[in-house]
């Protein structure tokens, strides 16, 4: 059977250096097909071949059998070749209906923005979401955007459907209004690719499976015929054991207390206690005031309560205040807020801390002795030194941006999120990162989606529930169980939480 598209014998290099080595793949009609391997082996770089934005240095796209005929993103859009880049391409200032509409207004001179609206209704309805076609992108969450960018894509007559790590930041009954689009599209025959690092994901979806490692097919399998343990062995090339790293016993000092904190419109009248040497897990829905705790205390958001650390209380307005006071911040968004994408691993890595590198002009020699020693600690994997953060990879922007934090020297660590979209193998280094960062006495908050990511990096972990602090648990007690009966207030464990009063939604300080 002809595919739909394929690639031929691909090969990409950037300057020097062959990123993809003779890559052949066949996208069919009526198939998902997924595209996987650790971060770095080279997918982005296919999704941007197949998509148009790259051209292969040797090899061809070949779109029903023959030399594609498309040379941009938009030229293949027009042959019916869609992508849902893993980064968003929103219009931020624009309603959600314009940006699904974006290029293709309707109704001519006069644009019909009636029209418009009820059809970007009707396709977030099949999405099972209540967001509003009116809604400014700029105000929508994280997941929110991810959706809408789902619905541009259905908006549109695809053939073939690319799609990047489209569940990496949706809920659970998000994941599932996806699943049953995808279902949708399959039986309509639309060929679709699907990259995930979610192998269990992979596993449930896809009728074929490509791995990719070092920018060469490695494996290829049927549903079915490769196990999750197996797809992993495949991506890195070894056996993973011991994925989490053992647990350090967290010392009696407390570094932290909160008392009545408050976030206006998310969180309200949490307490909590982190002390030296531990990893405190905070667990909850998407939604239930996680990130909107970490960003009031670090002062990027407006907040009351009382903040004591290390025995004295203090106020934190912004974020400068927090580093000061030794208290950073990883944020959730690497991409919109943790890093200049288009400015260099030097410039990135001494954001944060210019004055150790110059008052009046930057000394270029300690900047490259910083990266060096970055590269060397947090094994970030670049092609060369002067490559835009951008370009990286996605574990290695999250490593590049935990080398940034950490260059700051905090005895307080706040990650949001430390592992979305990010492979197998590098999740292990970056839990062993936080591990070995308690050993030496610091003190980390991860907040994570991923349950088994807290259950086997947490010492104890606290769970959220509609702005509020549900319950705790520690020890033997920390299973997904009890974190669930806690997160959706269910079960003896979880006592009824009265719903928050209505409070106008606050902004995020910009810093």
């Amino acid at each position: 059977m002809t595919a739909v598209l394929a690639l031929d014998q691909v090969r990409r290099s950037f300057g020097p250096i062959e990123v993809l080595h003779g890559v052949d793949l066949a996208l069919h009609a009526g198939e998902v097909h997924a595209l996987i391997g650790e971060n770095g082996a080279g997918k982005s770089t296919i999704m941007k071949i197949l998509g148009g934005f790259l051209a292969p240095t040797a090899g061809q796209v070949l779109l029903d059998g023959q030399p594609a005929p498309y040379r941009s993103g938009p030229e293949a859009e027009a042959a019916g070749v869609i992508v849902i880049h893993q980064e968003f391409n929103l219009a931020q200032d624009l309603t959600v209906a314009a940006n699904v509409f974006l290029g293709r207004e309707l109704g001519g001179w006069r644009l019909d923005h009636r029209a418009m609206r009820e059809q970007t209704a009707a396709l977030l309805e099949r999405l099972n979401t209540r967001i509003s076609p009116d809604a400014l992108i700029r105000e929508l969450s994280v997941p929110d955007r991810q959706m809408v960018e789902i619905a541009k894509a259905l908006s549109r007559d695809a053939r073939v459907l690319i799609m990047d790590e489209p569940s990496a930041v949706l809920t659970h009954r998000e994941v599932g209004a996806l699943y049953d689009q995808i279902d949708r599209l399959r039986a309509a025959g639309v060929a679709l690719m699907f990259c995930s690092h979610r192998l269990d994901e992979v596993a449930h979806l896809a009728d074929r499976i490509t791995v990719l490692r070092d920018g060469s097919v490695v494996a290829r399998a049927m549903r079915g015929e490769m196990s999750e343990d197996g797809m992993a062995t495949a991506m890195v090339g070894r056996e993973l054991t011991d994925f989490f790293p053992p647990k350090n016993t967290a010392q009696s000092e407390t570094v932290l207390e909160l008392r009545d904190f408050s976030v206006p419109g998310a969180v309200h009248d949490i307490g909590l206690t982190l002390h030296r040497g531990e990893v405190l897990g905070i667990a909850g829905l998407i939604g239930s005031g996680r990130t909107e705790l970490a960003e009031g205390l670090v002062g990027l958001r407006p907040h009351s309560g009382t903040l004591t650390l290390k025995g004295r209380e203090i106020t934190i307005r912004n974020p400068r205040q927090a580093a000061e006071a030794g208290l950073a911040y990883l944020t959730e968004d690497r991409k919109e807020a943790g890093l200049l994408l288009t400015k260099g691993l030097s410039e990135n890595l001494t954001l944060s801390a210019l004055a150790k590198f110059g008052r009046i002009a930057i000394d270029k020699r300690a900047e490259a002795r910083a990266l060096d020693t970055a590269i060397a600690e947090f094994d970030i994997r670049t092609p060369t030194r002067e490559i835009a953060a951008g370009n990286l990879s996605g574990g290695n922007q999250q490593k590049l941006l935990l080398a940034k934090t950490m260059l700051t020297d905090p005895e307080i660590i706040v990650i949001d999120e430390p592992t979305r979209g990010i492979d197998v193998g590098t999740k292990r280094q970056i839990y062993a990162f936080i591990r070995k960062l308690a050993a030496e006495g610091r003190s980390i908050i991860v907040i994570s989606s991923e349950l088994t990511e807290v259950m086997g990096l947490a010492d104890r972990v606290l769970v959220m529930r509609q702005g509020r602090l549900a319950g705790e648990v520690a020890g033997q007690d920390i299973t997904e169980d009890n974190i669930v009966r806690l997160a959706m207030g269910v079960g003896a464990e979880a006592d009824p939480i009265p719903e928050p009063k209505s409070e106008p939604k606050s902004k995020a300080v910009t810093p």
